[in-house]
């Protein structure tokens, strides 16, 4: 009887082609045992792995895809609102201003009246004069005591009205004579001379306002008997228009207080005017002269042009019924609206005449 054998063992690859693992001298892989797991993956499997790779880069591109969209639409919303805001509050403010416009033409008319039952002239004491300064709108509006929300209306209103005769009517230095193809124009010579002499008061180069005056007369020629276009200037109906004639930037800013332009001539009101338009306006005036009748006419106003020549009798002869007066016509109202970050001004010329009102021209600016 032969002995029991040991349980074979399966040669290892290191046991039949040495260290290697190697199958002998060709360098080929070794042959796994009998029963061992394949190590080749199936075409059924490749083709498997290869469509769950398809299959997350189709859900990432879709996931990009939406989310693209999405921004988008929601991007558009964003600007949709905005657009909405911001036209809403251009209805709101133009409301509010046009509503303030109509609060300061009822001042000015119920003035009118007042000076003509009374013959009170035009001054700085009267309730048109006094600006409004910055307060909240709610304050202004009578909130139901169930409803605050109007009380929350960040809004804020300020406003003045400037008497247009406190200044010199730059429109003045040129007078036509005629109608139609027998119009003329001329340059008026004392209109040229109170701008003359308010441009040295104001430290201004004189060359630039001769030059002016001459094409606002040219300009004024053609607009009189031409109506063809031409290759001079329009005729300026607001005081940045001067640019239009070589005045400069500065000169412009340091004229502003002072010059205004008006559809017709028109005099001076001694009592709402500067001192520097005061002492322009009357050729043997001194600017010290003129604060001091400033500071005479504010503890009493003047109610006649005689008035003021009796507090300065050597300026008598020289203030005239058609280049001084007591009263005004025109006026600036000006309103300002500050809604959150955005603010509002806007600016009316206003004629009175007896107690109708009309309103020439209005300008918008919004600045943030």
């Amino acid at each position: 009887m032969n002995p029991p054998r040991a349980a074979s063992r399966p040669p290892t690859a290191e046991g039949r082609h040495g260290p290697s693992g190697l199958n002998g001298s060709r360098g080929r892989p070794a042959v796994p045992w009998p029963g061992a797991p394949s190590l080749r993956v199936s075409p059924t499997h490749e083709k498997q792995r290869r469509q769950k790779g398809a299959a997350l880069l189709l859900a990432m591109l879709t996931v990009t895809l939406v989310a693209t969209l999405a921004s988008a639409a929601l991007w558009q919303q964003w600007r949709a609102i905005q657009v909405e805001t911001a036209e809403r509050q251009r209805v709101q403010a133009g409301w509010i201003l046009t509503g303030a416009l109509d609060w300061a033409r009822l001042i000015l008319r119920e003035d009118a009246r007042s000076n003509q039952n009374s013959g009170n002239p035009d001054h700085l004491g009267e309730p048109w004069a006094m600006p409004l300064e910055e307060a909240r709108l709610s304050s202004f509006l009578a909130a139901d005591r169930d409803n605050s929300a109007d009380l929350e209306l960040p809004a804020f209103l300020s406003g003045e009205v400037r008497d247009q005769q406190s200044r010199l009517n730059f429109l003045n230095l040129v007078s036509v004579a005629g109608t139609g193809a027998q119009a003329r124009a001329e340059l008026s010579e004392p209109d040229l001379q109170a701008f003359t002499k308010l441009y040295r008061l104001l430290d201004l180069p004189e060359a630039e306002l001769d030059a002016a005056a001459q094409a606002l007369v040219r300009t004024s020629q053609l607009a009189a008997n031409d109506p063809q276009p031409s290759h001079t200037a329009l005729l300026p109906s607001k005081l940045a228009h001067l640019a239009w004639l070589g005045i400069g930037r500065a000169s412009l800013a340091a004229l502003e207080p002072h010059v205004t332009l008006l559809p017709e001539r028109t005099p001076v009101n001694l009592n709402t005017a500067s001192a520097q338009v005061l002492a322009a306006s009357v050729t043997d005036l001194s600017l010290a002269d003129a604060q001091q009748l400033v500071t005479e006419r504010e503890r009493d106003p003047w109610r006649q042009i005689a008035d003021a020549a009796r507090t300065k009798p050597g300026i008598a002869t020289q203030l005239k019924a058609d280049r001084h007066d007591v009263r005004s016509r025109y006026f600036e109202v000006r309103g300002r609206l500050r809604l959150d970050d955005t603010v509002i001004e806007e600016r009316s010329l206003v004629v009175r005449n007896n107690l109708q009102l009309r309103v020439l021209w209005r300008e918008r600016i919004t600045t943030r």
